[in-house]
């Protein structure tokens, strides 16, 4: 299992985000590449788990196509996820910055398509979820490609889980979306290389630019809060797979 080093902990607690470079290696990434391409491809059918998240953004098109698409749970569809290195090592991570009480909440995969051209607005993940009295949640999101800042890399505002949550609105048509007033000049870039892994804070404010190359950009994404929070929200009816949706 990786080890979190008392710097990176350091640089989590005090900037809300982390890179952790390599968390799969050459032997691992092909396949949860192949693996999310079934998903993306209705080989495994998640139909049920399966939305627009760009549906904030007017439709101009005779034929609408999914802009960003988000798959829900898949670790609910495939059980054996549970049991192998990204969600083993990102549980281990999670741990490590935030306790042993730490668990998996839910399980995501993003894709912006090439041309896609739709970012996903700033917001902080915290603004999706009912009010819990532990706030430790961490959200792991591993690129499964090379993500760069024009096919859509994170960006976070660093320091702002310290804040109060910011003011958050709909962003638009469509899906749910939430969005806080930011801007890039106060966010750092994050681009990654295939199978590196950031976290991020549930407060971190984030977001990411629309998809403009012919490349894709792929995350799979793993979120874990406290076990008696998680049970909390279970008792609210809260299971993150279609009631409200955690976007990234």
């Amino acid at each position: 299992m990786l080890k979190v080093t008392s710097q990176q902990h350091q640089h989590f607690e005090e900037k809300g985000y982390l890179i952790v470079p390599g968390l799969l290696d050459g032997k691992e990434l092909p396949y949860y590449q192949s693996l999310y391409e079934d998903f993306i491809h209705n080989r495994v059918d998640a139909s049920r788990y399966r939305s627009d998240l760009g549906g904030h953004v007017e439709e101009k098109k005779e034929t609408p196509t999914e802009r960003i698409t988000q798959i829900m749970v898949p670790s609910r569809v495939l059980p054996e996820l549970l049991k192998l290195s990204l969600h083993e090592n990102t549980l281990s991570i999670a741990r490590q910055l935030l306790g042993d009480d730490m668990t998996l909440d839910f399980d995501m995969l993003i894709d912006k398509a090439p041309y896609s051209n739709t970012a996903t607005p700033w917001h902080q993940d915290c603004a999706y979820w009912i009010d819990m009295p532990d706030k430790r949640a961490v959200s792991c999101w591993v690129s499964l490609d090379e993500a760069t800042i024009d096919n859509g890399c994170m960006w976070y505002i660093p320091g702002s889980h310290h804040l109060p949550m910011r003011a958050h609105r709909s962003a638009g048509k469509g899906g749910g979306a939430l969005t806080c007033d930011a801007d890039e000049k106060e966010g750092v870039a994050v681009p990654l290389q295939p199978g590196d892994c950031v976290l991020h804070h549930g407060g971190t404010a984030h977001y990411s630019r629309g998809n403009s190359t012919d490349t894709r950009r792929r995350a799979f994404i793993t979120n874990f809060r406290p076990l008696a929070m998680v049970e909390y929200e279970r008792s609210q009816g809260m299971d993150h797979t279609g009631e409200r949706k955690v976007r990234s």
